[in-house]
């Protein structure tokens, strides 16, 4: 008997039932601040609440992604796929919603729906699709999530990016190889408890509890591995260079 279809079998339900209850669990107890958000966004700009976009999905499926509406009405996001720190898109609630990432709370529905999970590699914009070349095109095979190494790696990852330097140019050669680097090197080996340990990493970088050393300094494989970064050049080409350790 294969031992190892069968446990890559197992991980993949317990990782499914782990999505439908923290999801479902999320938007019960979290309802009121979905609630104030809704409002804040109506008082302070009007409709329309959330702001939906076609991402990449696993195996390079389309899905459209949810969030609350964090940018002005009157802001044209088609020319710009990222969001960089001070961005005069932002209204004054949309500022708020990035720092404390509120913004994303309405993923949880992607994630009953079964287009995300709550441990994954972010989900990218159709803009950023020819990142995914040979040597990257395996995140691809893992469902997006809200929480996981990169995110946790690039929790204010706004703020990388230098004055001057074209933002998409940087993304496409050092962000995103980064990330993928960062994702491939934990996915294929996570396990259930790892991911649990991602979630909670990521809710305390949120709130600022959870601290990477050197500004992208974090754990490699699971929360109790170690890796340790040199830093961010913002160099174009220049990844930053990371030593891991297993």
């Amino acid at each position: 008997m294969n031992i190892q279809p069968f446990q890559a079998r197992r991980n993949s339900l317990g990782s499914r039932a782990l999505d439908v209850v923290l999801a479902g669990l999320g938007i019960l107890f979290l309802s009121p601040v979905l609630l104030l958000v809704t409002l804040a966004i109506l008082i302070e700009s009007g409709r329309p609440i959330f702001f939906a976009q076609t991402r990449l999905g696993q195996d390079g499926r389309h899905f459209r992604l949810f969030k609350f509406r964090k940018f002005k009405k009157c802001a044209v996001e088609s020319g710009r796929p990222l969001t960089v720190r001070g961005d005069d898109r932002m209204s004054p609630i949309g500022r708020i919603l990035e720092i404390t990432k509120l913004d994303e709370l309405p993923q949880l529905y992607n994630i009953l729906k079964g287009e995300m999970s709550i441990v994954g590699p972010r989900p990218e914009s159709l803009a950023f699709a020819d990142c995914f070349d040979d040597a990257n095109r395996a995140v691809l095979a893992y469902r997006p999530g809200i929480f996981g190494p990169s995110q946790v790696a690039f929790r204010d990852e706004g703020a990388l990016y230098p004055p001057g330097a074209e933002p998409a140019r940087l993304y496409r050669q050092v962000l995103f190889p980064t990330k993928a680097q960062l994702d491939l090197a934990y996915y294929p080996k996570r396990t259930l408890l790892s991911d649990i340990g991602w979630i909670l990493c990521g809710v305390l970088a949120v709130v600022g509890l959870y601290r990477t050393r050197g500004g992208l300094s974090l754990p490699a494989t699971g929360p109790s591995s170690a890796m340790g970064a040199a830093g961010s050049r913002g160099e174009l080409g220049r990844a930053p260079s990371f030593t891991v350790r297993i």
